[in-house]
C-alpha cells in the first residue's frame, strides 16, 4: 500500500500561535523561493507556537516536504515535531527532526502506521522547537504533505483505528480497575468485550504474585520466560558495556622477547580472517623508521609468529607508513596499496603506486602492477580506505591525498589534491574510476569507510581536507551508484554522534545492522595533546547513535591506575572487528606525548560489547522478588525473615553492583521499622486496597518492564489522561 494513490494533499490552515505583520499563516501554501515576505513567521520563539492543518480529508499521510528561501535564513527551523490525528485535541507524535540551513527543499518520511496497520489523520499540528538563529523567530516557508486520500482505501484505516482506540481504552480501563482492586468491575468488563490485556503468561503471574502471593510460582514463571527468550527484545534496547581486555601473548620456546611479538609502532595495518581467528599486521613507523615486517597472531593459540622481518627481500612491498591492508578470507588474500613518502623521497619513480597481493597458504607476495596509475587506478596515495566486497571479488578504494613530485606542485604549502573513488575487480585485474572527488562525495583523508556485504553499501564518514574536519555521513551503494546522506555535516549541534576528528577508528558488524566507531583525538584544538577515548555504535536500521563509553579523564594519574583495565587514548592505531566471533582487537598507536613525540605503543588488547544476558535479567527479576517476600515476612515473621535474608536473599545478590550490595545491606532495617514508617500512598484515597496488593502491583509493573510490549499492559494509567482545569 505504500505507494498506492500516493498524492499531493490539500489543507487549509486551521489554527495557530501567532504570526508577525504580513508574515500570514496562509503563506504556506504557495512555494516562493525568491520572496522573502512569502512564509509564516511567529512573532515571539517562546513556546508553544505552532501551526495546525486541517486536510481536506481523512488521509494517510506519508511525507511531508519543507520548502526553503533561496538562501540561508536564521528563521529556518532546526529543530521541530509533528503531531497527527483524527481530532485535534487527540493527537500523535509522527515525527521529531530538523530542517538543514540551505535552500534545497527538505522531504520527510512521517509515522503513518501502528502495528503495521495504517492509520488515517484529519489534523496536523506543526511545532517548532528552535530556529537555526539564537533567538530568532521561526519560520515556514512552504509546506507540502504527500499520502493517500482515496476514500477506498482510507476507509478501512478509519475502520481499524477506531476499533483500535476503542480497544486500548477498553484496556486502560481493565487496568486500572486491576490496579485499584476493582475486580468485579474487571471481570466483567473483560467477559463483556472479551478483550485481553495482556499475554496470559503475565496474567498468570499477575494472579500468583498480586492476588495469591505465591512467590516460588513467580520464580519459575520468569524463569519460564527466560527460557522462551522473552527478555531478547528488552536486552536488544540496552546499551553496550565495553569491556577491555589485555592480551599477553604466549612466548614461544627460545623466542626473545623482541623476537615474539611485534614491537611498537604507529601507521602500521592490521586485517582479521574470521574463519581461522588470525589476525595479521604489517608495517607502520616505530618513531624513526618505516617497517616492512609482517606478523601473524593465532587467537586460540594466543601466539604471534613473524612471516616476514623484510618483506621486500622477499618479493613484496617495502618498508611503508599510512598504507593500507584488505583481506579475502575466503581466499586467504591480503592486498595492500598506498604509503607515506616524505618530500625528499618524492621523486618520479617513488611516486609510482605499487599493489601487492599476498597469498596466506604459499607464503609468496605477488606484485600485481608497480603502478595502480597506469592500469586506470588511483595515483600514489596516503591515508585513503579501502573495503572489500568478498562475494564479488571487488576493492573499493577512496580518498587519501595524491603525493604529487615537485615538479607537479607538490612542495609544501601548496593545494593538495584527493583521490576520488575507485573499484578493482580482481579476477580480471582491472581498475575502474567510478566517481572523482566532487561535491556529493568530497574525497578526504583519515576518514571511514565501510563495506555492507548485504546492504551492498559503502558507509563513508568523517576524515579532513585540507584544515577542515568534516563530520558528514554518507553511504554509497554500489550496485545502484546512489549516495544518501545520512548526515550532511553542517549541522552546527553535533551532540548525539561523535565529534568529528581525524583518528576515529570504525569496524560494522554486517549481522547485527552497527557500525562501531573508537575514536581518540577530540576535535577541541585548544590543546593539542587532548587525547581521549570515546566509544560510539551506531543503530544502521534505526539510525541512532549511542555512546557506550566516553572517558573525561586525560590526566596521567589516571592513566597509570587504569592502564591494565583499558587502552590509554591514542591514534595511529589499528582496531579490528571479527564480526563471527564478536571481539574487537586493537594494537599500538601513538599516544600523542608532546614530550615524547617519537614515543609509540606495542599493547594488545580486546574488546567486547556486551549487554545484560538473559540469565542476569533472569537473576534480576528473581532478587526483586526474594526482596518483596523479605519485606512482607518481616512485617509479621522477623525471625523468619531474617534467615530467609541471610540464606535465599543473599545467595542472589549480585555482590558487583555497588547499588544492589548497598541495597541488601539496609534490608535488615526493615525488622526495626514502626508500622507508621511506611503507609500505602493510597491509604488517604478512596481506594481501599487488601493488605500488600498495592505494592506487590507496583512489583507487577517493575517485572512487566522486561517484557516486549505488545505482550504487556498499556504503558499509559488512566488517570493520567484527566485534565486538570
Amino acid at each position: 500500500m505504500a505507494d498506492t494513490g500516493k498524492e499531493i494533499l490539500k489543507y487549509k490552515i486551521k489554527n495557530w500561535s501567532s504570526f508577525s505583520y504580513n508574515y500570514l499563516p496562509e503563506n504556506i501554501y504557495l512555494d516562493k523561493p525568491t520572496d522573502q515576505s512569502s512564509r509564516w513567521s511567529s512573532d515571539s520563539n517562546h513556546p508553544p507556537q505552532f501551526l495546525i492543518l486541517k486536510l481536506d480529508k481523512p488521509s494517510i499521510v506519508q511525507t511531508i516536504t519543507f520548502g526553503k528561501y533561496e538562501k540561508t535564513h536564521v528563521c529556518n527551523l532546526k529543530k521541530f515535531k509533528i503531531f497527527g490525528g483524527i481530532s485535534e485535541s487527540h493527537m500523535l507524535q509522527l515525527l521529531e527532526s530538523g530542517l538543514k540551513n540551505d535552500h534545497i527543499p527538505e522531504s520527510f518520511p512521517i509515522k503513518h502506521e501502528i502495528d503495521g496497520n495504517h492509520f488515517p489523520c484529519k489534523y496536523l499540528k506543526i511545532v517548532p522547537i528552535q530556529s537555526w538563529g539564537p533567538s530568532f523567530n521561526f519560520s515556514i516557508w512552504y509546506v507540502e504533505l504527500q499520502g493517500i486520500s482515496d476514500w477506498h482505501i482510507v476507509k478501512p484505516t478509519m475502520h481499524w483505528y477506531n476499533n483500535f482506540r476503542e480497544r486500548e481504552a477498553i484496556r486502560l480501563c481493565l487496568k486500572h480497575f486491576r490496579q485499584r482492586q476493582y475486580l468485579e468491575a474487571y471481570e466483567a468488563l473483560e467477559k463483556k468485550t472479551k478483550i485481553v490485556l495482556e499475554h496470559p503468561i503475565l496474567t498468570e503471574l499477575h494472579t500468583k504474585l498480586v492476588k495469591d502471593g505465591d512467590f516460588d510460582a513467580c520464580e519459575h514463571l520468569v524463569y519460564r520466560a527466560c527460557e522462551e527468550g522473552l527478555f531478547h527484545h528488552y536486552i536488544s534496547l540496552q546499551d553496550y558495556k565495553p569491556l577491555w581486555s589485555p592480551i599477553e601473548p604466549v612466548i614461544k620456546t627460545n623466542d626473545s622477547l623482541v623476537d615474539s611479538r611485534p614491537g611498537m609502532r604507529g601507521g602500521h595495518q592490521m586485517c582479521v580472517d574470521v574463519l581461522s581467528e588470525t589476525l595479521y599486521l604489517f608495517g607502520g613507523w616505530d618513531g624513526n623508521h618505516d617497517l616492512a615486517d609482517l606478523w601473524m597472531y593465532h587467537v586460540p593459540s594466543r601466539e604471534w609468529t613473524c612471516l616476514s622481518r623484510n618483506t621486500q627481500l622477499e618479493g613484496g612491498p617495502g618498508a611503508r607508513s599510512c598504507h593500507k591492508i584488505c583481506i579475502d578470507y575466503e581466499r586467504k588474500q591480503i592486498f595492500t596499496l598506498g604509503r607515506y613518502l616524505d618530500s625528499a623521497m618524492r621523486t618520479t619513480e617513488n611516486l609510482k603506486s605499487d599493489f601487492y597481493m599476498y597469498d596466506i597458504g604459499s607464503g609468496k607476495w605477488t606484485l600485481i602492477t608497480e603502478d595502480t596509475h597506469a592500469m586506470g587506478g588511483p595515483r600514489l596515495v596516503f591515508d585513503h580506505q579501502m573495503a572489500i566486497d568478498v562475494e564479488r571479488r571487488t576493492l573499493f578504494v577512496f580518498g587519501g591525498r595524491v603525493l604529487l613530485s615537485p615538479t607537479e606542485g607538490g612542495e609544501r604549502g601548496s593545494e593538495p589534491i584527493f583521490s576520488g573513488l575507485f573499484a578493482y575487480h580482481i579476477p580480471t585485474n582491472t581498475w575502474k574510476l567510478v566517481m572523482e572527488d566532487c561535491e556529493q562525495l568530497r574525497s578526504r583523508i583519515g576518514h571511514s569507510m565501510l563495506f555492507h556485504p548485504r546492504k551492498r553499501c559503502l558507509y563513508i564518514f568523517a576524515g579532513q581536507r585540507s584544515k577542515e574536519f568534516l563530520n558528514d555521513f554518507l553511504t554509497y551503494n554500489i550496485d545502484t551508484g546512489q549516495i544518501d546522506m545520512i548526515v550532511d555535516g553542517t549541522k552546527k549541534d553535533a551532540q548525539g554522534v561523535p565529534a568529528a576528528g581525524f583518528t576515529q577508528r570504525a569496524t560494522i558488524d554486517p549481522d547485527k545492522d552497527e557500525i562501531h566507531v573508537l575514536s581518540g583525538l577530540s576535535k577541541d584544538k585548544d590543546r593539542r595533546d587532548n587525547v581521549k577515548n570515546s566509544l560510539w555504535v551506531y543503530d544502521i536500521n534505526k539510525n541512532k547513535w549511542s555512546c557506550i563509553y566516553k572517558n573525561e579523564n586525560s590526566g596521567q594519574q589516571y592513566w597509570t591506575k587504569m592502564q591494565h583495565l583499558e587502552p590509554v587514548p591514542r591514534f595511529a592505531h589499528q582496531l579490528v572487528f571479527d564480526h563471527i566471533k564478536k571481539v574487537h582487537y586493537l594494537f599500538g598507536g601513538n599516544p600523542g606525548k608532546e614530550s615524547l613525540p617519537k614515543m609509540r605503543l606495542d599493547d594488545f588488547w580486546s574488546l567486547k560489547l556486551g549487554r545484560p544476558s538473559a540469565e542476569n535479567l533472569l537473576r534480576r527479576c528473581q532478587y526483586l522478588i526474594r526482596k518483596h517476600r523479605y519485606q512482607e515476612m518481616a512485617e509479621r515473621y522477623p525471625k523468619a525473615a531474617m534467615e530467609y535474608l541471610q540464606k535465599d536473599l543473599a545467595q542472589i545478590v549480585d555482590h558487583r553492583s555497588e547499588e544492589e550490595k548497598q541495597e541488601f545491606h539496609q534490608l535488615a532495617s526493615t525488622l526495626f521499622k514502626t508500622d507508621n514508617e511506611d503507609e500505602e500512598m493510597f491509604d488517604d484515597s478512596i481506594t481501599v486496597m487488601s493488605d500488600h496488593y498495592q505494592s506487590r502491583t507496583n512489583l507487577f509493573d517493575e517485572l512487566v518492564a522486561f517484557f516486549p510490549d505488545d505482550m504487556t499492559q498499556p504503558k499509559e494509567n488512566l488517570v493520567d489522561m484527566i485534565p486538570i482545569c
